[in-house]
């Protein structure tokens, strides 16, 4: 129990920062445009109750994924609707990009202060343990949730920006696949080995160029997180 414990507090404050800065960059980038929807729902907050969602919480701390509740946005507010969606729809990534990178400047920091003397103290070691873990799952997931997001089918961002180019009459059909949409990556992810193939490679390159010398942290802390 001990050992689930501490492997919560360490997954917990950087998963909830990646799933609900996602959304509320949807969300106020979207009022930039002009749609107030996120706002007047209450949904520009890090309040994290007004945005988990239980069953994608609790994939994270099984899967190393996850999922909040998407933050409204009503295209019909924007004035020029299909641009405006791209830049909303590429706003969520983007967020996790730049925590992604964040994260990884956080541990370089913790290599580099490991090579100089402060490292050798033995008070410098239990604070910075959990600390770099904590920077390399974070790493991990938003890097993660980057990719996974910008896969071209609605309703993920990739799936949205994919219909703010393509002619309106291509943008309708896909339109009609995203009732449908969560359920065929369900199945893509789990069913097809286009995780293995294609989405675990690009992940672990973009986890790897952030991370530089401190790759093999990160390798370390999922397989304590994970057991892989």
């Amino acid at each position: 129990m001990e050992m689930i414990l501490s492997k919560l507090a360490i997954m917990l404050v950087p998963a909830l920062l990646a799933i609900m800065l996602h959304e509320v960059s949807h969300g106020y980038v979207a009022e930039r445009f002009g749609d107030p929807t996120a706002r007047l729902l209450g949904r520009l907050t890090l309040n994290p109750f007004k945005h988990l969602d239980p069953i994608g919480t609790i994939a994270v701390f099984i899967f190393g994924f996850g999922w909040a509740r998407p933050v409204p946005v009503n295209s019909g507010n924007f004035r020029r609707p299909r641009r405006d969606m791209i830049w909303v729809a590429l706003a969520g990534p983007t967020t996790n990009l730049l925590l992604a990178i964040l994260s990884a400047l956080l541990l370089r920091g913790f290599g580099w202060l490991e090579g100089s003397g402060i490292g050798a103290s033995s008070v410098f070691v239990q604070i910075a343990t959990p600390a770099k873990m904590m920077a390399a799952f974070s790493l991990y997931i938003n890097a993660l949730l980057t990719v996974f997001n910008l896969i071209p089918l609605p309703p993920l961002d990739g799936g949205r920006v994919v219909m703010g180019i393509v002619p309106e009459r291509q943008a309708a059909l896909m339109s009609r696949l995203e009732p449908f949409g969560f359920v065929l990556i369900v199945l893509l992810v789990f069913f097809t080995d286009i995780w293995a193939l294609v989405l675990s490679p690009i992940i672990n390159t973009v986890v790897a160029l952030l991370a530089g010398r401190e790759f093999d942290q990160v390798i370390q802390a999922m397989q304590f997180l994970f057991g892989r």
